[in-house]
């Protein structure tokens, strides 16, 4: 698709049958946005779908991602390459009216949003796979440890010692050791 038909004026939009569309970026589009997203690399980005008419102004937007991303690993900093596939819904209503007040509650319907003036589908295939990223990824093998501090002369605190059982298991020991002597 031509760069003016990835970004679709919603005024042109058929009222009466599916939009089409298809972007698969080429590698400087594709290096260009695991930039933004702090990602190692993006090896492949397919966004296909169509944009339906529903109701007199309103449109609904349905279709798929797929994508081959390469991720840091959050302890080692290794790459750690995840397949992406998502599928996307987007419902663009003409009178949407976002909830106001200082407390409210978030609609069930997560798919709806205000109707754009012109649809941006790289903005929409950016913002899916941002969501659907793995929010800590970790190389295969590598774990994080254990961290010990404790002041001089004193015995450290360790995660087995915070477990809510270990203290039953020093009573246990303790009275096995009581009923040996």
């Amino acid at each position: 698709m031509t760069e003016s038909a990835l970004r679709l004026r919603t005024a042109t939009l058929s009222h009466r049958k599916a939009t089409r569309f298809h972007w698969q970026p080429g590698p400087d589009e594709r290096r260009a946005l695991a930039g933004v997203l702090g990602l190692q690399a993006i090896d492949l980005l397919d966004f296909r779908g169509e944009i339906r008419p529903e109701g007199r102004e309103d449109f609904r937007l349905e279709g798929e991602l797929v994508a081959d991303v390469v991720q840091s690993c959050v302890i080692s900093l290794a790459p750690v390459p995840a397949r992406i596939e998502e599928p996307v819904l987007r419902r663009y209503v003409a009178h949407y009216a976002p909830p106001e007040g200082d407390e409210v509650e978030m609609p069930e319907d997560d798919s709806l949003e205000p109707l754009p003036g012109t649809l941006d589908l790289p903005e929409v295939a950016a913002e899916v796979l941002t969501l659907a990223l793995p929010p800590y990824p970790r190389a295969k093998g590598v774990n994080l440890g254990e961290a010990v501090f404790s002041a001089p002369g004193v015995a450290p605190l360790r995660d087995r010692d915070l477990n809510p059982f270990a203290g039953l298991a020093g009573l246990v020991a303790k009275e096995a050791k009581d009923q040996a002597e």
